[in-house]
């Protein structure tokens, strides 16, 4: 399969995946490939990479994917170019598996020399979420990379904190 994209430099964060084409909506764009692993090994690997980003934020980043019930996909590996693939809240691809395979395809058709990004899906969680700031600069961004679905939610409780806040303050 010929390669659809270039790994360049990114503003959103570190590198990311650049559109070498124009490319179609509906395009298998790159596969997330990596060790396959079950939840209990998953769960080691994540507290493991979140310990180094408490030490060295450059070092803490979790590659891990959701496959299965049983089984996910640990993509810290160097030919999982698709680990580079950034978040953004108003992204151009999303995520789809067939056959055991993690695929991410573009969802509209993306001009050549655009950035790649995708919903990277993190559930809401109240004790965890500020642990993933988003920095995408969509005019949708909601701050934290949390699955659109829970936007909601975040803002909710985003809302009932600074209402506590103020009163506290008052």
């Amino acid at each position: 399969m010929k390669k659809l994209y270039t790994i360049k430099n990114s503003k959103l964060h570190g590198k990311g995946l650049f559109a070498k084409q124009n490319i179609k909506a509906g395009t298998n764009v790159v596969e997330y490939v990596g060790e396959k692993i079950t939840k209990a090994q998953s769960d080691k690997i994540a507290e493991a990479q979140l310990e180094k980003s408490q030490k060295n934020v450059d070092e803490g980043q979790v590659y891990i994917f959701t496959l299965d019930n049983k089984y996910d996909i640990n993509g810290n590996v160097s030919y999982n170019n698709a680990r580079l693939m950034n978040h953004s809240c108003n992204p151009n691809c999303d995520t789809d598996i067939v056959d055991g395979k993690i695929w991410i395809r573009s969802f509209r058709d993306i001009k050549k020399g655009d950035e790649l990004t995708y919903d990277y899906g993190f559930v809401f969680d109240v004790d965890d979420f500020r642990d993933h700031v988003c920095k995408c600069g969509s005019r949708k961004c909601v701050g934290f990379i949390v699955t659109e679905t829970d936007w909601k939610k975040l803002r909710k409780y985003l809302l009932r904190l600074a209402k506590n806040c103020t009163k506290a303050n008052q």
